[in-house]
């Protein structure tokens, strides 16, 4: 008995001793349990306890702050070194749109097989804002498909609008179309019938304008029947209310005055040919210095050639005036208001006469409007 109680006496104090060691060993290696040991079958409750307080003091709220100055630390560091090719390439944005091509852009815009087309350089941006705007109004600037005429517009507005942009090459440069009349301007509209052509070739509607015009209404409603081609008339003398829609006889100069800038056409082999026409009298009138020249005077020729073989249809005055018989004759304007579908602001140049014109007329909506086109303010 007495060697029992003596016994049991030593064990007594050596169980303290054998505590704090467990503890400190469970406290100090909480991660070193090997669950592939053959003899191990289950973690004591007290190890999974450490494991748990250990991870918790990781993640702590101090631990947390620390990490993340240490994080904006190394982003700082680095962020001078951000836009190297090892971070990212700068090239990516304009090489993906120089690959777009105009069946790809056709495809992404058209809607009920028929896209709304302008051509545009820079200097036309805000132009182009101000007519996307008027379309905007009508609800139909989902089918708007810019043909962009130098790398900074295909840049710009696929930046701010995705998609609704393509150049066609080659680029021209972008100061090249600025003034009436000149070679640029020449070459500039040049282009448009053999982008139409293009359009027409891969099966849809197209309807052209020029971006110095403004929508008042929805003109899709007045192409009425399944004529090949739609356009207006450019003369400003007033015409019957109940004029002929057929193509009017030629002026003094031998040909009709048609606009080359309003044109609606359905895929037809009667729209192809008019195109092809087109092309072939702009080829034989090349831009002269002598005098101011574009290409509608080639149109309203190709458009007599072809008068037999396309089906034609004029447009009504009173929908699609000229800005000749809109702007300046202020008494037909009245008489006519609230039949107007698309004004053309032409027989004026220049772009700042254009926009004072726009605006003393309420029909520069950029002013006003630009919060809900797809380009801003630009």
């Amino acid at each position: 008995m007495h060697v029992h109680c003596s016994s049991r006496k030593k064990n007594s104090r050596s169980e303290p001793a054998t505590k704090t060691i467990m503890s400190s060993f469970l406290h100090q290696r909480p991660f070193q349990i090997s669950t592939s040991d053959p003899h191990h079958h289950q973690s004591s409750p007290r190890s999974v306890q450490n494991y748990q307080n250990a991870t918790s003091a990781i993640f702590s709220r101090p631990a947390a702050v620390l990490l993340l100055l240490l994080l904006l630390i190394i982003l700082g560091l680095l962020f001078p070194y951000i836009k190297s090719p090892i971070f990212f390439n700068s090239n990516s944005f304009e090489t993906k749109w120089r690959a777009y091509t105009l069946r790809d852009a056709a495809e992404f815009v058209a809607k009920n097989n028929t896209l709304i087309v302008c051509a545009v350089s820079q200097a036309y941006l805000p132009f182009l804002n101000n007519w996307l705007i008027s379309i905007v109004h009508q609800e139909q600037h989902d089918k708007v498909l810019v043909i962009a005429e130098d790398y900074a517009t295909l840049y710009k507005v696929n930046q701010l609008w995705p998609g609704h942009a393509v150049l066609v090459p080659p680029a021209l440069e972008a100061s090249a179309a600025h003034k009436f009349g000149s070679q640029g301007f020449f070459n500039f509209t040049a282009r448009r019938p053999r982008h139409l052509l293009q359009i027409l070739e891969l099966g849809y509607n197209v309807m052209y304008n020029d971006v110095d015009m403004i929508w008042l209404a929805d003109p899709f409603g007045y192409m009425k029947g399944e004529h090949d081609v739609y356009f207006t008339d450019d003369m400003t003398y007033v015409k019957p209310w109940n004029h002929s829609h057929e193509l009017p006889p030629p002026g003094q100069k031998g040909r009709t005055y048609i606009c080359s800038c309003m044109i609606y056409m359905r895929p037809t082999s009667g729209a192809k040919l008019l195109m092809r026409k087109w092309i072939e009298e702009i080829q034989a009138q090349p831009w002269p210095k002598t005098k101011k020249a574009n290409d509608q005077p080639a149109f309203n020729w190709a458009l007599m050639k072809t008068a037999g073989k396309v089906d034609m249809y004029l447009l009504p005055q009173s929908a699609f005036p000229s800005g000749g018989l809109f702007f300046k004759n202020e008494t037909w304007s009245h008489e006519t208001m609230g039949m107007h579908v698309i004004i053309h602001n032409n027989y004026i140049t220049g772009f700042e006469k254009k926009i004072k014109r726009f605006r003393i007329y309420g029909l520069w909506f950029v002013d006003y409007d630009a919060s809900i086109s797809p380009l801003g303010s630009l």
